[in-house]
This record gives structure tokens, sequence and C-alpha cells, in this order.
């Protein structure tokens, strides 16, 4: 049994179907192209036969992506699904047909409404279906933690005969704990007789916060496939770690000796990109990538860190790309000590992008005594999501207070146009809200609002996040300043600007799911 572990990234599939993670086509293949930059084994691009948007998604990435991981699609045990992943696939360099069916009594009975015989029959059939389609064929016995250990053994052993080459084990409701689910991985082992004929891989949900330590556990117990997300998003409360498990398996290699192929050093790269694109951010205290992951107050863990940084970091913020200098810029940096830093940051842009940013970078500087790494990341972030956006804001004036009628006055461009509006609300923020739904004629319901301060001081750069529904539609806008008023507006303005541009609004995924 070899010790190389693959890494199954769900991050586009069962990542997405958790509320409000939801990512369109263009999302989808900008956060796989990242994937395949942090060197993951396999991305499951989607549920092909889900929706459109889901097909369109796992054919786009097929069609994109090539010199890089294995392209799945999930679907059911029904030859409708399978012809409907395949007709995305079938553009890949090299594709992979993910089936499911559930096994577990209760799933059996009260979901499926079917028989022990009849699922059995169902995953065979399905699995010999797709093998006339591609030689690289997974299967996932859904809710395999909690089923029958008799009848397990029995549907894996009959759909490797039929052609599975990976059998994944899923704790689909995150039921197991480590030992326990170790021992059903070893079961497996122990009395399938045909079980060397494919990989076993492991789906951890993390409902009892044991995701990692379950997939983990399976590893061990001869699991040489691990399924988990990016942040550890998903269903309910996520699914296992991507960066946990792989910095575990990394760091801790006196007792998990295996070898995975992850660049490690694109891992926060990889974690930033998806809380862009799904306006969700990572708790501070997330392991790996959180705010405070690489992050020392007390005294006497800074004195250790000054004598020794191993005093109390087990792993260097570098191997997973986290920006360690702290290089101060500020309103007296010049152009070339601003691109240096971005470089340093593992940030490279070409020109354009680069004045855009540097424009943008002269107007914080201006504000803020110091600019630090996660300001000028935050700077970068908008300038691309700005970048080629229909309106862009020229100026924003407003009026608030006490016993004053809140009033703004925003001043738009489009191409060679210009479009002034004012208009008056319950604050500023709903007064430039209205004046903006004035120049551009939509009328969006704003769902949800936060905002954040990216860095510590009085001046810190602030980031609005927001949702805002359209015709149905949900879209995610995104700004930054050091005032909160121009971030709202920016982040209001790039949820517009995805509207206008968007070929068609993004989705909310709501059909079959799995897993």
């Amino acid at each position: 049994m070899g010790n190389r572990i693959m890494i199954f990234d769900t991050t586009l599939r069962d990542g997405e179907q958790a509320p409000g993670c939801s990512m369109n086509t263009r999302e989808k293949l900008e956060m796989a192209r990242q994937l395949a930059r942090l060197k993951v084994d396999v991305i499951e691009a989607g549920f092909a036969i889900a929706s459109e948007d889901d097909f369109e998604a796992v054919k786009t990435i097929a069609q994109n992506l090539k010199d890089g991981p294995i392209i799945a699609s999930l679907c059911r045990a029904r030859d409708i699904d399978i012809d409907r992943s395949w007709e995305a696939l079938q553009y890949a360099e090299r594709s992979r047909i993910h089936i499911f069916i559930a096994t577990s009594e209760i799933h059996i009975t009260y979901k499926l409404k079917s028989t022990h015989e009849d699922v059995l029959q169902a995953a065979v059939t399905a699995v010999k279906h797709a093998r006339r389609y591609t030689d690289d064929v997974e299967f996932s016995p859904e809710d395999a933690h909690r089923s029958e250990q008799d009848y397990l053994c029995k549907v894996v052993e009959e759909v490797i005969k039929a052609g599975a080459t990976t059998i994944n084990i899923p704790d689909t409701v995150g039921y197991g704990v480590p030992w326990e689910f170790g021992a059903r991985i070893k079961n497996l082992f122990d009395r399938v007789p045909n079980i060397d004929k494919a990989v076993i891989s492991c789906h951890c949900h993390n409902d009892l916060g044991l995701a990692v330590a379950n997939s983990l556990e399976a590893i061990r117990n001869g699991a040489r496939q691990v399924e988990c997300t990016i942040n550890g998003i998903g269903e309910r409360a996520g699914n296992a770690s991507l960066e946990e498990i792989v910095m575990a398996l990394r760091t801790r290699k006196d007792l998990l000796d295996f070898e995975v192929g992850v660049n490690t050093e694109e891992i926060y790269r990889s974690s930033k990109l998806l809380t862009s694109i799904i306006g969700i951010p990572v708790q501070p205290n997330k392991a790996i990538v959180g705010a405070n992951a690489f992050a020392h107050e007390a005294g006497v863990h800074q004195h250790g860190m000054l004598q020794k940084p191993l005093t109390y970091e087990i792993m260097t913020p570098e191997s997973v790309g986290v920006p360690q200098s702290r290089l101060v810029l500020g309103k007296h940096s010049g152009r070339h000590a601003f691109k240096k830093r971005l470089e340093e940051l593992g940030v490279m842009l070409a020109e354009e992008a680069l004045n855009r940013a540097f424009i943008r970078f002269k107007i914080v500087a201006d504000k803020k005594k110091e600019v630090f790494d996660d300001d000028l990341l935050a700077i970068v972030e908008e300038e691309a999501l700005a970048a080629g956006e229909t309106y862009t804001l020229e100026y924003l004036q407003f009026t608030s207070g006490i016993n004053i009628v809140p009033t703004a006055t925003v001043r738009l461009k489009r191409e060679n146009e210009i479009f002034q509006e004012s208009g008056w609300g319950d604050g500023p923020v709903d007064a430039a809200y209205k004046a903006i739904d004035q120049i551009t004629k939509i009328q969006g319901r704003l769902a949800d609002y936060s905002i954040r301060a990216i860095t510590a001081g009085k001046d810190a750069l602030g980031e609005v996040v927001l949702k805002l529904e359209v015709n149905g539609h949900t879209v995610i806008g995104r700004g930054t300043s050091t005032d909160v008023i121009e971030a709202s507006v920016r982040a209001y303005l790039n949820a517009i600007n995805k509207i206008v541009g968007a070929a068609r609004p993004p989705k909310d995924m709501a059909a079959p799911r799995g897993l």
C-alpha cells in the first residue's frame, strides 16, 4: 500500500451547496484555476444534472483546465445523470464520473423508499453504465457510516466488480468519531476480497467538529484519498478542511508518514480567493488560514517568538503562503516600492492593473499613517473586482447628522458618459444607494450587509460585504475604504455591476444533492 494521499477537492460541488456559497460559472472557473495552482489531484466541478448553470460550470472547467487535476462530476445512480455528467466531462483531458446512492437503512426506507436489493442493483448498473464512458469511476455509498456493515461490504465488493476504481466512504451527517470511523475503513480492508482493486476514499462532514480527525483516522486505516474543501465550507457545519488535513500530514510526519502533491504555499491565496467570491469571511481563529493563526499578542509568546519562532509556531507562515514581513508602506512610498512589496506577497500584476492599484494605494495612504500587507491585498482584490465594470465611482458627497435629513450625491461613469443623481434616505448609505438606483434604473433589495476592519487601528481599512436581491437572484458585492460610507457605496456598486454585466444572474442551486 503506497503512502501517497490524493486530495479530492469538492469546494465547487459540496462546498457550493452550503447556504450563501453559491457560485456562477465564471467564479467557479476562477476558483478551479486556483485549485489547479494549488495542485489538488481531483476537482469535483459540480453536479451536472442539478441545473443548467452547474452543467455549464462543469463543461467550462473541463474545457479550460488542461495538464492539471482530474475533473469530476457528481451524479445519482441513474442513466440520465451519468449521461449528463459525461456530456460535460467529455472535454476534459482526465475525467471522473462520481456516482452515489444511499445505503443506510434510514435513507433506503425513508428517502429512497426502496429495498436493499434494488439499491445494490442500481449501484452496479450505474457503475457499468459509467464505465462505457471512462475508466475512472468513483462510487459513494451515501451515509456509509450509518450503513449496516455486512451490507456495506457487499455493495463495495459488487461495485468494484462492476468497474468502480475509487470507493468513497462518506460520513454524510458527521455522526462518526475517529476510532469508530477508522474501524469502519479497516473493516472494509478485512472483509472485502477485492478491496485492493480500488482506491479507498473518505468524505467526512463536520457536524460534531470531527471531520478532519475522522479523515486522518481513515488515512491511518488505509484510505488513500480524502475529499475536502477550502476553508471547510459545505453542507450544514461543513466538510473536512483541505488546509487542515494537508498541513496536519505535513507537520506531523513523525506520526503520519504520508505524501501529498499539494503546493502548500498556495493555501492562503486559495482561502482568500474563495472568501472574496462567496463573501463569507473565515473566523479569526480558524486553523491555518485564520487572521490569528500566526498572530501573537501575549508578552510571553512575543518574547519566545523573538528568541526562536518554533517556540510558539509549529509551521511557518510562508509554508502556507501567509505574508510574514511587516514592511510598512505610506503616502511617501513610490511605485517601485509598491510593486516590490506586492511581488514579495506573491502578487504579480500587469502594467495597467498595477497602475490602477497604485492610484488606489495612494488614496488609501493619504488617509492612513501606515498601509499594511492586508491593506495592500485588499486594494489589489478590489481593483481586480473593479476591472471591466460597467459603472465606476467618480464622486461621492453626503450629509448626515441629528435633525438633518441624510442626503447623498453620487456621480458614476459608464464608458465616456457621466451620470449624477442625489438621493435622501434613513442614513447616508441609504441615500447613496437610492441615488445609484436612480442612475442605473435597477431596484434591488438589500438582503445582508456586514462591515469589518481589515487591519487594526482607528484608520483601518474597512471592508463591506453585502448581498443584493434583484428579480429573485442574489449577488454579492464587496468594497473597501477607510471611509465606511465609501466602502458601502463601492460594495453596492460592485453588486450592481454584476447584475448589469452578467449574461444571466448567478443561481442558487436547488436540485438533487448528495453525500
